[in-house]
């Protein structure tokens, strides 16, 4: 069945409206919602995604919020939908997370912002976790070499900038994998006023701590914890370019 577009008039209408208003939401909450939407030039919204919402499907849900597809103009964005019991007034101080991590080419694109909502480039893809189990074949070890790398490289500007995701050990959830590229997602938690583990954190995941390790590890022999664990703890007390480096080496990356 194709899935299409629905008019951002319909959410004041049950099923729709505990998407805008999730959890609870009175009429007036929705209208008001609506007419930001309409200001912002979101148009349409469209529900499909591996989370569901009561029945309906969307692209995920967090602490904060709700991301759907919508349509701005004739593009498709990620819309971030501001809970009405999350405990953040608005979608402000995300979106200026969002930008500066985008000065350093990391994220999705940071489009518009408004109270309730944060408009973000949509990128299409899998998470991390779905896709390296899909990896099978010749050239799965370069391939996901060469995406593992990239990320690390991301979480190096983000260490850089003395920027903390803050989700990172959970990896799955906050790193998608798509056709043109690989991206860190949702910004939600992160902080510039902690010490940054962002290198740390999903080199862990990848290598030492979780089911993705384990997924790895098939893929390609992973050098030992022990090896793994002295190069961090280096890098840990000097975030330095040279350090970054010997870790990819051990790495093999």
């Amino acid at each position: 069945m194709t899935q299409s577009f629905i008019s951002i008039k319909k959410f004041v209408e049950e099923p729709y409206s505990q998407i805008l208003g999730y959890p609870k939401a009175t009429n007036r909450q929705i209208k008001s919602r609506i007419n930001e939407l309409e200001k912002l030039g979101i148009k349409s919204i469209l529900l499909t995604g591996p989370t569901k919402l009561g029945k309906l499907e969307i692209l995920g849900k967090g602490y904060v919020g709700v991301v759907v597809i919508a349509k701005k103009g004739n593009k498709q964005v990620a819309l971030k939908i501001r809970r009405t019991d999350s405990q953040r007034k608005n979608m402000r101080n995300e979106s200026m997370l969002l930008k500066l991590v985008n000065s350093v080419n990391v994220g999705p694109k940071m489009i518009a912002v408004s109270k309730n909502f944060l408009v973000m480039e949509y990128l299409k893809g899998e998470k991390i976790s779905d896709w390296i189990s899909l990896l099978k074949g010749v050239g799965s070890s370069k391939k996901l070499k060469s995406t593992i790398k990239k990320i690390l490289q991301d979480c190096y500007r983000l260490d850089e900038l003395d920027f903390d995701h803050g989700e990172l050990s959970n990896m799955s959830k906050h790193v998608i994998v798509g056709n043109s590229k690989s991206t860190i997602i949702d910004f939600e938690s992160s902080s510039t006023k902690r010490k940054p583990s962002n290198v740390t954190s999903i080199t862990q995941a990848f290598f030492i701590g979780s089911g993705i390790a384990k997924k790895v590890q098939k893929i390609y022999k992973n050098p030992s914890k022990k090896e793994i664990i002295i190069a961090l703890k280096q890098y840990k007390q000097k975030r330095t370019q040279q350090n970054f480096d010997q870790l990819l080496k051990i790495l093999k990356l």
